[in-house]
């Protein structure tokens, strides 16, 4: 059964007291907090270090079986050799997350591009062509021309996701690539209307069968963590 993963990019913000977290709640308690509120994470320090296994054995025992942690790609895939010759880090960077893995709670591997990395289908394939099929990829392109059909057909052939991320400055355009949807929702806030476009467009790929993670911003003040819990909340009730 198809189902919604909806949470925020980080979680270790003691300025989300005393709406989100309970105003007396020590840090190291706080994704334990957060797992009973939301139930996925989008971790992105991990684009700057390889995560150590006593951390990811920490994030195991915090959290319940059903959680799931989705992880940035590390820099050095993505921005510093910008998907090319990775044959030797992809498998070392991989083997930083396997135990998420294989305690069934690793969620999408976030490839995001850099801004100045211009459309290449051939790139993009061969770089798919080193990726084990068994990681769920989702690559967010900061480059428009990325946006086309070339791009959409070579996820399709490995069964990746396009990350639907939406941002004041650009909006990705909605396509189904993968066996699942990985939204980021970027925008400081959203209208009414924006959140009801939200829910159906969320609600249409259930249908559909497809899970769905979605990940809001995460800022100083807890907004972002408070409309992933309204978010659950209104599709759950649907």
């Amino acid at each position: 059964m198809s189902q919604l993963f909806a949470g925020t990019s980080g979680w270790a913000y003691p300025s989300w007291k005393p709406d989100f977290y309970p105003a007396k709640l020590a840090q190291k308690k706080f994704l334990g907090h957060y797992a009973t509120q939301l139930n996925t994470v989008e971790v992105n320090f991990s684009f700057r270090q390889l995560v150590k296994e006593t951390t990811i054995q920490n994030w195991i025992q915090d959290t319940p079986a059903h959680f799931r942690f989705g992880i940035k790609a590390h820099q050095v895939i993505t921005h510093i050799k910008r998907l090319k010759g990775t044959e030797d880090f992809v498998p070392r960077f991989l083997a930083t997350i396997e135990p998420l893995a294989a305690a069934h709670k690793l969620g999408p591997v976030l490839f995001q591009l850099p801004p100045n990395l211009k459309a290449d289908a051939a790139l993009l394939k061969d770089f798919l062509a080193i990726l084990p099929r068994t990681v769920p990829g989702a690559f967010e392109f900061r480059h428009e021309s990325w946006f086309a059909d070339a791009t959409w057909e070579v996820l399709r052939s490995h069964k990746a996701a396009l990350c639907v991320a939406e941002t004041e400055q650009r909006t990705t355009p909605d396509v189904v690539t993968g066996d699942f949807v990985y939204y980021r929702f970027r925008k400081p806030s959203y209208t009414d209307e924006e959140h009801r476009s939200m829910t159906d467009r969320i609600r249409g790929h259930l249908t559909a069968g497809r899970d769905v993670f979605a990940y809001f911003k995460h800022e100083e003040t807890p907004e972002g963590a408070l409309s992933a819990v309204e978010l659950l909340r209104v599709v759950k009730e649907a």
